[in-house]
């Protein structure tokens, strides 16, 4: 009789268990240690890599995420030399798993901007000293939801980093079919342009984001980063 193999079980309802799982999620931890550096070289960059990770705590994976990509290079920044790190997260999603790692963490900021409520459940109020959310109720109307976009930016300014890192969540786009979001795509080119007029190094992940808009979105915030007009080319 042929012993029955094991199979590792799904970590939970939307995080499942697929063979060479680590690797994937590994290669994508990387990806965000390579944009650390090229960003601290004056590079504009942004990583298009998946699996997302703003969701993985010190413990658990969940909610797609299975490495925690974002701190991991906030905390190799910071080990490596950099002075004050802060995380800018406009992800639909509360970005729970970064609070988890960064809370308390000294020389680092987190400043999230999310949906609530909404999965995961958290982010409802600022935790600690150092990590700051910005609720923002379903269906909330554009004008709105970006003026609480622009207020997280400007707190994150009183911080004064000297290195920044971008979970670029883009489900809060109006089409995105998991949340109720109101943001258009010339948003998303505004975040690029505001975050590069900080004349801060910053490097961008991607984490959600599941309409068939996505590259769209993805492009306005790249030119906007790069300090090109939404309509131009290139």
């Amino acid at each position: 009789m042929l012993a029955r193999l094991k199979i590792p079980n799904d970590f939970d309802g939307d995080t499942p268990y697929y063979e060479k799982i680590e690797d994937y999620a590994r290669a994508s931890a990387a990806a965000a240690l390579d944009a650390l550096k090229l960003a601290r070289t004056g590079e504009s960059v942004f990583s298009l890599m998946r699996p997302p990770g703003h969701h993985a705590t010190r413990t658990h994976a969940m909610g797609f995420c299975y490495l925690n990509n974002i701190a991991i290079a906030a905390l190799e920044a910071l080990a490596s030399g950099t002075d004050r790190v802060a995380v800018f997260d406009f992800d639909v999603h509360h970005g729970n798993g970064t609070e988890d790692i960064l809370l308390g963490h000294a020389n680092a900021a987190f400043y999230s901007v999310h949906q609530f409520p909404c999965y995961p459940g958290t982010g409802q109020r600022n935790i600690g000293n150092n990590c700051f959310n910005y609720p923002v109720e379903p269906s909330t109307p554009r004008e709105s939801w970006r003026a609480v976009l622009n207020r997280a930016l400007n707190d994150m300014k009183k911080f004064s980093p000297t290195l920044v890192g971008v979970s670029a969540g883009f489900d809060a786009y109006l089409r995105d079919p998991l949340a109720n979001g109101t943001l258009l795509t010339e948003d998303f080119h505004w975040l690029g342009q505001e975050l590069r007029a900080m004349n801060v190094p910053f490097f961008s992940l991607l984490e959600g984001g599941y309409s068939s808009d996505l590259p769209e979105l993805i492009f306005a915030y790249l030119k906007g980063a790069a300090g090109i007009g939404l309509a131009q080319g290139g």
